[in-house]
C-alpha cells in the first residue's frame, strides 16, 4: 500500500523574491475569488452550475481581455491549480464535508501550488518565472520525487515549502497487545494500562499574554504600519500555540502506535460537546479531534488497528469488575465505589478498561460475522482504520 507524506521546509526569500511571491499569492487568490463570484452569479441568475472545465475555458479568455494581461506573467499551472481548489471546495460542500466556499482574504495564510518544473539544487529552490533560487533549509531528505510543491506564507510572515511524496507504507512489527483510551480535560488521556498522559494546556499558559496583545491590536489605526506589526505579534502567538499542540499530539500518538497493535477509543461528537460554553475552551485546547485524526492515519500507515466504540456506551458508569451500571455519575465525581461488588474505581481508568473490553468484543464479533460472509453488517461498524491480514492474526491471539 502506498501513502502520501508531505515534507515541509522553511524557506528564506530575499526582498525581491518576496515581492515576486506576493504576486503569485495575489494571482492565485484573485482567480479563486473571481471564479467563485462567477459561479455564485451564474447560479443566482440562471440557476446553472459551472464546472472546472467551464472555468478553465473562461480563464483562457480572461487572459486576453484588456486589464488582465498581467495574468500572463503568472505561472499558468498555478492558476489552474486555484481552479482545482475551487472545484474541490464545491465538491466538499456538496458531499457535506465542509461549509460553502468563502472568498480568500489577503490577511490570512497565503498559498500557491506549483505542480511541475521546480527543483532543489545546492540548497536553493527554483520555481517557474523566477530566475534566482530561494534559500531553503533542508533538515531531512525527501523520500521520493515530489508530486508537487506548495509555497505558503503564514500570518506572522514566515515562508514554507511543502513537498508531497508518494511512498510505500512501512508496517511496524506485529504486537499482541491492545489498549483502551479514555480522553479527558484534566488529563489528555488515560490508558487501560493505567498510564496517565497530562494535558499541556498550551492556550491557558499564554491566554493572558494573548489577550493583552489583542487588546493592543484593537487600539491601532486600521491600515497603519503599527497595526500590521502588532498583527504579526498576535499571529506569532497563535502559531506558537498551534505548533506546541501539534508537537505534543504527534509524540503521544506515535508512542501509542509504536507500543500497541490495537487501539480502541471513544467515538466523540466534539462539535456538539463544545456547545457547552463552560467546557468549550478546555475541550478545544485538548484537541481531541486532531488526536483521533492522527491516530487514524498513523494506524493505516503502520499496520495498526484503530476502533471507536459507540459514543452512547456508558464506559464511565459501568463497573469493570462486575459490569454493574450506576444511574448517574456527575463529572465532579472522579472516584466511586461500586454498590454491587464494592470495588473502588478511578473514573478515567475504569472507563479506559471498559472501552478496551467493549472494543475487543466488537472486533471479535465482526470477525465471526465476516467469516460468515455477512459483509453488510460489517460496514455499519465504526472502524476508522483498515485491519490488515497480519493484524487480524494478532487479534486472534487476544483474549477477552
Amino acid at each position: 500500500m502506498s501513502v502520501v507524506k508531505s515534507y515541509k521546509f522553511r524557506i528564506y526569500p530575499t526582498k525581491d523574491q518576496r515581492v515576486f511571491l506576493a504576486g503569485q499569492f495575489g494571482a492565485a487568490r484573485f482567480i479563486y475569488n473571481h471564479f467563485l463570484s462567477n459561479r455564485k452569479s451564474e447560479y443566482l441568475n440562471n440557476k446553472k452550475g459551472l464546472s472546472y472545465y467551464d472555468d478553465s475555458r473562461s480563464l483562457t479568455k480572461l487572459k486576453r481581455e484588456e486589464g488582465f494581461e498581467w495574468l500572463n506573467d503568472i505561472n499558468s499551472q498555478s492558476l489552474q491549480a486555484s481552479l482545482r481548489n475551487l472545484e474541490t471546495a464545491y465538491q466538499n460542500f456538496f458531499q457535506k464535508r465542509a461549509m460553502f466556499p468563502k472568498f480568500h482574504s489577503k490577511n490570512n495564510k497565503q498559498t500557491v501550488k506549483i505542480p511541475q518544473h521546480f527543483n532543489i539544487e545546492d540548497g536553493k529552490l527554483y520555481i517557474p518565472k523566477l530566475k534566482t533560487g530561494i534559500k531553503i533549509k533542508l533538515h531531512r531528505e525527501l523520500s521520493n520525487k515530489p508530486l508537487c510543491c506548495h509555497i505558503s506564507k503564514t500570518c506572522s510572515g514566515q515562508y514554507y515549502a511543502s513537498f508531497p511524496c508518494e511512498e510505500d507504507a512501512k508496517h511496524l512489527p506485529q504486537l499482541d497487545n491492545a489498549v483502551g483510551i479514555d480522553l479527558g480535560i484534566k488529563s489528555l488521556l488515560v490508558t487501560s494500562d493505567g498510564e496517565v498522559i497530562g494535558n499541556k494546556n498550551i492556550y491557558r499558559s499564554v491566554e493572558s499574554k494573548l489577550a493583552h496583545e489583542q487588546k493592543q491590536l484593537s487600539k491601532k489605526k486600521k491600515g497603519s504600519k503599527s497595526r500590521d506589526r502588532q498583527r504579526r505579534v498576535v499571529a506569532s502567538l497563535n502559531e506558537y500555540i498551534a505548533n506546541c499542540r501539534k508537537d505534543h499530539l504527534h509524540k503521544v500518538t506515535k508512542t501509542l502506535i509504536d507500543e500497541n497493535q490495537v487501539i480502541i477509543t471513544e467515538s466523540l461528537a466534539v462539535k456538539n460537546m463544545i456547545k457547552n460554553h463552560k467546557l468549550a475552551k478546555s475541550i478545544q485546547d485538548a484537541s481531541w479531534g486532531e488526536l483521533l485524526r492522527q491516530l487514524s492515519y498513523k494506524a493505516e500507515w503502520y499496520g495498526r488497528t484503530l476502533y471507536q466504540v459507540d459514543r452512547f456506551f456508558p464506559s464511565s458508569k459501568t463497573c469493570n469488575s462486575c459490569q454493574f451500571v450506576v444511574d448517574s455519575l456527575p463529572l465532579n465525581i472522579r472516584e466511586w465505589t461500586c454498590p454491587k461488588c464494592h470495588s473502588h474505581l478511578d473514573r478515567d481508568a475504569n472507563a479506559a478498561m471498559n472501552i478496551r473490553d467493549k472494543g475487543l468484543k466488537d472486533l471479535e464479533d465482526m470477525k465471526s460475522v465476516s467469516g460468515c460472509g455477512m459483509q453488510s453488517d460489517l460496514k455499519q461498524k465504526r472502524v476508522k482504520a483498515s485491519t490488515s491480514g497480519k493484524s487480524r492474526k494478532a487479534l486472534a491471539k487476544l483474549s477477552l
